[in-house]
């Protein structure tokens, strides 16, 4: 008898339950992540009446596996250059909640007598918001449209990054069960460290990998060379030291950098859908029902908690950052929940030994709770707005807008602000690829050259030259590269108080670079005399070679440049939005009313007072459309206009079709059928045009068969002959009535 290993009957019974629940929360239509965590809970160790999974570990493993394409697809929607563009509002805001989080979730630990550990764990649990509830939440109720749409998924955006940081900081303080300031600040800067290095090297690496083989390139072998690039991020992630999931969303956010990034979320969706199930469906395996039941007073209190704290914390964040009263409760509201990374969080404190077995299923029941009331809480936001407006003093009202009104103009920079944010960019790239080089000299290449091509002292020679020569440029870049040289003109002519500062700026790069070669050197020779004569030599070479390191440098920073920048120049949009207005794309649907009319004859300016910026119809661009430019099906318009305006617009772009013009001809009813011709046929000796088989049966001749011969297509002037076999394409009800 053929034995079946435990692992698949375990995955099979796994994905059964999950497909049974996913199916019935799919026709109650709520969430499937929660049909997945019943899943989990029903084929769990706790409940004893069905069949119930038996190896644990290698489910752990599975989920494992989950949890990294589960943070592999969130790092494709990501983005770093997202993480730039969502501005100060969407980081201000997402930094006061988060903040607020973890002192609300430490103290209401605290407060219900838990431990310490317990209660840090629960700010970290609460602090971040699900994207995935909120995005599918958004596209039910079709608010992805309005403004404060934008602002929440830029807060979705930070929180990523914020919970990668937490994760980071959480495994570092369970570690060693202490506030040790000093490994906190180590783990932040070897974090930032490997994220600037991983972030410019595979910008630099993968994108360049990508043009190079795209003709190469089907679904099949991009599907595998994601994931491979995926894995591959993950081992370097687990050998410095950090998490599997965090080596998964680097990769993810890269990716997302490039032109193939739609492509890749696509192919890619099947194996996180299906993984991430088997993540939650464990996630749910690791709820105890006694548990819930022991603790249900816990669970309310972190639920009005993470409700109240996550409304009133992202609220406040966004009215500081300068957004109206109407945005600030739209956006509290909206964030008011917690998901995936709470899993993840709450995992980590499992596996690593330092939460009680109550908080994990606390934290499943709260986002279960806060799940169902996400949609009705983004519904309720502006209704409770309208309160707000009408019973708060109107003083403080008139005072948040004409604050929000003071904030927006709030844009221009001084030299000196332009000047110190390049200056200091150039100095934290360039140290982080100048420190990794000389790691990489240093620890890998001076040991593989002495042993395998030249030993002692000629092998440690070339292994140094050979790494002063790859830093040179950076070194050059780091110390002489001018940068910002309009603000710095501007401030070099101020002589009487900027010369100076300006004068020890450079001192400082130049000093930098030193230290640079100085360490380098000190790696290979431990004498001043070697490192004197290293630094002599590299100075000399930065200054005579000037020119030509600037062109080398020049090309690496173009192809750098051009790999960050080609997605966004793919699907650049202009800027243009006054005031409360914003940009949205719209297709236009097949069945719209829209179709095949001027812009002139719709009047969307005058009846709906929004403004058409741009048309995009396959792979032409048509910016400021003129009056008598027509509309056709798919075509992607831009939109400016004001939530209400663009809400009204949105369902003439979507269209609809009359019900019964849709039941007057059902799919169904086309049909292959075959007419024998008589002399008694209607059409008998007629032409196939003349007897008006398209009009009257809306049907179409594809093929006769005359004498054993068969014409397929044939001419529309051929006539109808006795004996003729019919083939036709048509309304099966109507075609035979015509020709028998």
């Amino acid at each position: 008898m053929i034995h079946l290993p435990v692992l698949i009957t375990d995955l099979g019974l796994i994905l059964a339950a999950a497909g049974i629940t996913t199916l019935l929360f799919k026709s109650i239509k709520q969430p499937l992540v929660l049909g997945y965590i019943l899943a989990g809970l029903l084929v769990g160790p706790h409940i004893k009446f069905i069949p119930t999974v038996t190896d644990n570990e290698s489910i752990h493993i599975w989920a494992e596996i989950g949890v990294i394409f589960l943070l592999f697809s969130l790092g494709l929607e990501f983005s770093f250059k997202k993480l730039v563009k969502v501005g100060g509002s969407a980081s201000i805001t997402a930094i006061v909640e988060v903040v607020f989080m973890l002192l609300i979730g430490f103290i209401a630990g605290k407060a219900m007598g838990w431990s310490t550990m317990d209660s840090i764990f629960l700010g970290g649990i609460l602090s971040v918001s699900s994207t995935t509830i909120i995005i599918r939440a958004f596209e039910e109720l079709g608010v992805k449209h309005k403004k404060f749409a934008g602002l929440v998924f830029g807060v979705l955006i930070v929180e990523d990054l914020v919970a990668i940081l937490l994760l980071v900081l959480l495994s570092t303080l369970a570690v060693s069960q202490q506030f040790a300031g000093v490994e906190m600040l180590t783990s932040i800067l070897k974090l930032c460290f490997f994220l600037v290095l991983w972030f410019i090297g595979g910008i630099f690496l993968v994108p360049t990998f990508l043009k190079a083989t795209k003709k190469l390139m089907n679904d099949e072998t991009m599907l595998v060379v994601s994931i491979a690039l995926c894995l591959i991020m993950v081992l370097l992630a687990v050998k410095v030291g950090f998490s599997p999931a965090l080596g998964a969303f680097i990769m993810g956010s890269i990716l997302a950098e490039t032109t193939q990034a739609e492509r890749i979320e696509h192919l890619t969706k099947s194996v996180k859908d299906l993984f991430a199930a088997i993540f939650f469906v464990s996630v749910g395996m690791l709820i105890d029902p006694s548990i819930l039941v022991d603790y249900a007073v816990p669970i309310l209190v972190i639920t009005v908690a993470t409700v109240l704290g996550k409304f009133l914390s992202s609220g406040l964040g966004a009215l500081i950052s300068g957004q109206p009263l109407k945005t600030a409760v739209q956006t509290g509201l909206s964030l008011a929940q917690i998901g995936e990374f709470s899993f993840i969080i709450a995992t980590l404190g499992l596996t690593l030994k330092v939460t009680s077995d109550f908080l994990y299923p606390i934290a499943v029941a709260v986002s279960a709770i806060t799940t169902f009331t996400t949609p009705y809480l983004i519904k309720s936001s502006e209704p409770f707005f309208r309160f707000l407006e009408r019973n708060l003093p109107k003083k403080w009202v008139e005072g948040l807008n004409r604050y929000s009104s003071s904030t927006a103009g709030i844009t221009t920079l001084s030299d000196w602000k332009v000047l110190l944010k390049a200056y200091t960019f150039n100095t934290i790239i360039h140290a982080v690829i100048l420190i990794a080089l000389v790691f990489v000299g240093a620890r890998y290449l001076q040991p593989f050259i002495t042993a395998n091509i030249i030993n002692g002292n000629k092998g440690i020679i070339i292994s140094l030259v050979v790494t002063l020569i790859i830093m040179t440029p950076f070194l050059w870049a780091l110390a002489i590269r001018r940068i910002e040289r309009k603000a710095y003109s501007h401030l070099w002519l101020n002589k009487k108080y900027t010369r100076g500062p300006l004068v020890a700026l450079e001192i400082l790069r130049i000093a930098l670079a030193i230290c640079f070669v100085g360490v380098l050197i000190y790696q290979f020779y431990s004498t001043w005399l070697a490192i004197s004569i290293g630094l002599l030599l590299i100075i000399s070479g930065m200054v005579i070679f000037s020119r030509k390191l600037q062109g080398f440098y020049n090309k690496l920073e173009s192809r750098f440049l051009l790999n960050l920048n080609a997605r966004e120049a793919q699907n650049a949009q202009p800027e243009i939005l006054p005031w409360d207005t914003h940009l949205v794309e719209l297709v236009v649907a097949p069945e719209s009313k829209l179709v095949g009319k001027t812009l002139v004859e719709l009047s969307v300016r005058e009846k709906f007072g929004v403004n058409i910026a741009l048309i995009e119809r396959g792979k032409i661009m048509i910016p400021t459309p003129g009056r008598d430019e027509r509309l056709y099906p798919n075509d992607k318009v831009l939109v400016i206009g004001t939530d209400d305006q663009l809400a009204m617009i949105k369902e003439l772009f979507e269209g609809s079709v009359d019900e019964q013009t849709e039941a007057s001809f059902p799919k169904k009813d086309m049909t292959l059928q075959k007419i024998v011709i008589n002399t008694n046929s209607p059409v008998y000796a007629q032409s196939i045009r003349s007897s008006g088989i398209r009009e009257t049966t809306q049907g179409l001749v594809v093929g006769i068969e005359r004498n054993g011969e068969r014409i397929l297509n044939p001419d529309s002037n051929m006539v109808f002959e006795n004996g003729d076999i019919v083939w036709i394409v048509g309304n099966n009800k109507k075609v035979p009535d015509l020709l028998k």
